[in-house]
């Protein structure tokens, strides 16, 4: 009787797109120029770490300061170094890697009134972006290790992003570190007693896929143990295929 009722009821009118959203196809062409100009240009950079966090961090903060001094001691370990091109954690990153003679790279992204690239990234290394999701590509695909300092939604993003990548083995397994106890304390303790414990929507061998410091030497070796050893299968490469 009701499937009845349902047959005799006149269709729901359906909704149309706007045109413009609709009939902006061409912007698939803009998309892939994007794509080439990063993948050649990272092709030729080389093994790197990326390093994220917040735009808002000032100099003086001492995350800022750290930041520093990660980018630096990882240029004395041989990497590059990727940052989001901008302002604060991105800028010291950058000038971590500059001032210690490494390779000094910037994925900037175009956001009216808001982000401009920072004065540290070497001028043959700055690649800007109109799409956020082109630019998370050339920094999963070239990166070797990603070092999370406190940030907002787009360092949380960025981080959820790559451990959902690593968990669900689109990529390789890759060093991820999460810099700041404090910071990071309270969301590892929610995905250890709510998602893990009372949801069960992820497994306890997860948990072991990123590592929380407060320790410069600390981040560095742990990035150094995870390539020592060929035979773990561990190798510098881009993390996928085309």
């Amino acid at each position: 009787m009701a499937l009845d009722h349902l047959k005799r009821k006149k269709p729901y009118k359906e909704k149309a797109w706007t045109p413009l959203n609709a009939s902006n196809s061409w912007a698939v062409f803009r998309i892939m120029s994007e794509f080439v100009t990063a993948y050649e240009t990272m092709n030729r950079i080389g093994p790197c770490i990326s390093i994220f966090g917040s735009a808002r961090t000032l100099p003086d903060n001492e995350n800022y300061k750290m930041a520093v001094e990660v980018a630096s001691r990882l240029v004395e370990e041989g990497y590059g170094v990727i940052t989001g091109g901008g302002p604060g954690i991105m800028e010291a990153g950058n000038k971590g890697a500059q001032l210690a003679g490494g390779k000094s790279v910037g994925l900037n992204i175009n956001l009216p009134h808001e982000q401009t690239s920072n004065q540290y990234i070497d001028f043959d290394k700055l690649i800007n972006f109109n799409y956020f999701f082109v630019r998370k590509v050339a920094f999963v695909k070239y990166a070797q290790g990603f070092v999370c300092f406190p940030g907002g939604f787009g360092t949380l993003d960025e981080f959820f992003e790559v451990v959902t990548l690593v968990q669900t083995r689109k990529i390789d397994l890759v060093p991820i570190v999460l810099f700041g106890t404090k910071f990071w304390s309270g969301l590892i303790h929610w995905i250890k007693t709510i998602i893990l414990k009372e949801y069960q929507n992820i497994n306890e061998n997860d948990l072991e896929l990123f590592k929380v410091t407060d320790d410069v030497d600390e981040a560095i070796n742990y990035i150094n143990h995870f390539y020592a050893h060929a035979e773990a299968g561990h190798f510098l490469r881009p993390n996928f295929e085309g």
